[in-house]
């Protein structure tokens, strides 16, 4: 096989899968580290991926890559839909709740849902603080709902209220719940997300919550963005579409962290 045949498969492969190994690559191709390391040169250099230790990732899963929350809104929606559901079934149901719900996409399928919430006794109202534009428009209109919206800046890339006045005003609340979204949630990087300033909203909403659950479909886990704000034996509770790896797995049984697979 030509070199050039061998890279564009490699290509195809990073493409595909997210990351590939040195070794993986050698023992697939029958070729040398040495071999797979100039043929992962070549590629970087031709932007097709991006050398990390011991192995290449897909341009899309750089430490500061991230997508609007318009395109996430488009993406894995069956799998977020079903995350949602089974967040929407840990409301409380006492006479008076408090829920806290970060900026997401995955959490703002929960807020579609908790746009109709009712309570099971008249007259009962669940009070919802969020740091997120469209969730706060999208309960706005639920009398159930006694909306609570944190004060800052908008971040425009994904609509979320930041900066030091956000994180606090978050000192000085205590929700029963927080729903909270990840861009990767690795064993030993914890939670993370590649923008600091909402890094430290995140980290805020952690510690002002008494149950920390975090709403992150499988493409999340097993991924480190630039800036960790959580570590695993913060959370409470993870809910996701598909079972974790063995390595993550055993981290979040090692933190006493609940996973829940929708």
């Amino acid at each position: 096989m030509f070199a050039e045949e061998r890279q564009l498969l490699i290509a195809a492969l990073v493409a595909t899968e997210g990351r590939v190994t040195v070794t993986d690559l050698a023992a697939r191709f029958t070729i040398t580290a040495e071999t797979v390391r100039r043929d992962l040169d070549t590629l970087e250099a031709a932007r097709q991926l991006r050398r990390v230790h011991g192995g290449a990732v897909a341009i899309d899963r750089l430490s500061l890559s991230e997508p609007s929350l318009d395109e996430r809104q488009t993406q894995r929606l069956d799998e977020k839909s079903r995350i949602a559901d089974a967040a929407l079934r840990m409301i409380p149901a006492s006479r008076t709740g408090s829920i806290l719900l970060d900026s997401g996409s995955t959490t703002e399928r929960l807020a579609e849902r908790l746009a109709a919430w009712t309570p099971a006794v008249a007259g009962d109202q669940l009070l919802v603080i969020t740091n997120a534009v469209p969730i706060a428009a999208k309960l706005s209109r639920n009398d159930a709902i006694n909306l609570h919206i944190l004060g800052g800046r908008v971040r425009g890339l994904t609509s979320a209220i930041v900066g030091a006045g956000t994180v606090a005003q978050l000192a000085a609340l205590r929700p029963d719940i927080a729903f909270i979204g990840t861009n990767g949630i690795s064993a030993t990087f914890g939670l993370s997300t590649p923008d600091s300033v909402e890094a430290a909203v995140k980290s805020a909403i952690v510690r002002a919550a008494r149950r920390v659950v975090v709403l992150a479909d499988s493409s999340k886990l097993d991924q480190e963005t630039l800036v960790s704000f959580a570590a695993l034996a913060a959370i409470d509770t993870l809910i996701t579409d598909a079972a974790p790896s063995a390595d993550l797995a055993a981290a979040l049984a090692a933190a006493d962290v609940d996973v829940v697979i929708a």
